[in-house]
Formats: structure tokens, C-alpha cells, sequence
């Protein structure tokens, strides 16, 4: 199920979640002038590698003071067109409406909470992983969590895989909690598994950044109340 539009019209300009956006991409960008060494290297370096951060908590002197920052510069790094495209089109229909109903400020703090408590979470799984972690996904998630607390009763149109021609109109409690359900389980079924994040997925990532989302958007929510939906 792919989100494309939803029934929550802001009522301010997201400029905030558009440069996020931008900002993906040209990181991105970025990444595909490298050549898959020095790719690697990069991803390697500012990726999020739950070994090294674990590492560095343990023993300071012996690992170096940047990995302490991998949980941020992570959120920026994407696998691919199907991995960038994904994140930012959920980023798209889900975030301008958070970042209005907390205000600009308070959402770019919320988003970065979000994706370092995302980290944090899959870090805290499976803290031996060698495999870097990067995405946005676990921030996004942090947006989801929100939106579900902040516009429960919005409808979210959605295209039906593979039938992308097929557009149906879901609650957002539904949509987003069976997004979260099915994180969860599949988080589950991957504890034990010897790769760091199974299938190429940190599903505990999502379950930390929605988790922290639903949280601290209690905190971040701004004084006027989410506009009511059609």
C-alpha cells in the first residue's frame, strides 16, 4: 500500500519537511556520484553501525568521537531509488501535516528525537551488528506515531499493490496501525537471526521511532488543535 494524499489540508507552508525532503536527495544524489567502494566506505562511515556505537559507549578512547553522530547523518543515507522514493513519499503525505500541527521549530526537534530514538532501539536489539544502519524510515516512523495521535480520523488515499490503478480511501488509525502491526511482528519473527537487520529492514528501528513519535508528539504538539477532516 502506497500513501498518496491525504484529507488534512495544513493550514501553514511545510517548508521544514520539504527541506528534509531536499535534503534527502541531495545527499542521495551525492551518493550515486560514488563508486561502490567509496560508497561502501560512506555508508560505512556515517551509517549507523550498532558494533561501533555500542563500542564507543563502552570503551571512548578506543573508537572514534564520530560514530557518536551516525545516528544523525544516518537518516540522510538511503540503499536506493526504491529505498529514497518510498521514505519520502510517506515523508510527503504524512509530515506537513505534523509539522502544522506542532509548529516548525518544534518539528524539526521532534523529527531528529524521532530518528535517534529510532536508532537507538535497533542499537539496543542487536548491538553486535556490523551492518550499517541508514534510512529515514525510522524518523518517518516517528511522523506516523504522530499523525495517528494528531489526526486519527483522517483519510488517507491509498494505491493497492499491484493494482496501482486501484485507489482506496483508508482510515489513518487503520492504515497506520496496521503499518505499525505488521513492523512489529515482523521485528518479532527477526530476533535471533544472525543479519542486523533482517531482509535488509531494521524493523526495530520503526518500532522505536513510531514508539518515540506517538510519545513525544505530546510534548511537541502545538496549542491549536488538529483541523477537523472530511
Amino acid at each position: 500500500m502506497i500513501p498518496i494524499g491525504d484529507s488534512v489540508r495544513s493550514r501553514t507552508f511545510p517548508y521544514v519537511n520539504i527541506a528534509i525532503i531536499i535534503a534527502n536527495f541531495l545527499v542521495f544524489f551525492y551518493e550515486l556520484s560514488l563508486g561502490p567502494i567509496e560508497l561502501n566506505r560512506f555508508m560505512l562511515r556515517w551509517g549507523v553501525v550498532p558494533d561501533h556505537l555500542v563500542g564507543y559507549l563502552n570503551q571512548p578512547a578506543d573508537v572514534s568521537l564520530r560514530v557518536l553522530f551516525t545516528p544523525l547523518t544516518a537518516m540522510f543515507i538511503h540503499g536506493g531509488w526504491l529505498h529514497i522514493l518510498g521514505n519520502m513519499i510517506f515523508l510527503w503525505v504524512f509530515g506537513d501535516n505534523v509539522e502544522d500541527g506542532m509548529g516548525h521549530l518544534r518539528y524539526l526537534v521532534f523529527y531528529v528525537a524521532s530518528g535517534i530514538a529510532a536508532a537507538a532501539a535497533q542499537v539496543w536489539v542487536d548491538s553486535s551488528s556490523l551492518v550499517p544502519m541508514v534510512g529515514a524510515s525510522g524518523a518517518i516512523a516517528g511522523v506516523l506515531g504522530a499523525y495517528l495521535v494528531l489526526y486519527p480520523r483522517a483519510t488517507i488515499a491509498t494505491l493497492i499493490m499491484p493494482f496501482f490503478f486501484w485507489t482506496a480511501y483508508i482510515p489513518a488509525f487503520l492504515l497506520i496501525g496496521f503499518w505499525f502491526f505488521l513492523q512489529l511482528f515482523s521485528g518479532v519473527a527477526a530476533i535471533g537471526q544472525a543479519v542486523g537487520a533482517s531482509e535488509g529492514v531494521a524493523w526495530w528501528a520503526h518500532v522505536g521511532g513510531f514508539g518515540a513519535g506517538f510519545l513525544l508528539v505530546w510534548v511537541f504538539r502545538g496549542r491549536r488543535p488538529g483541523r477537523p477532516t472530511a
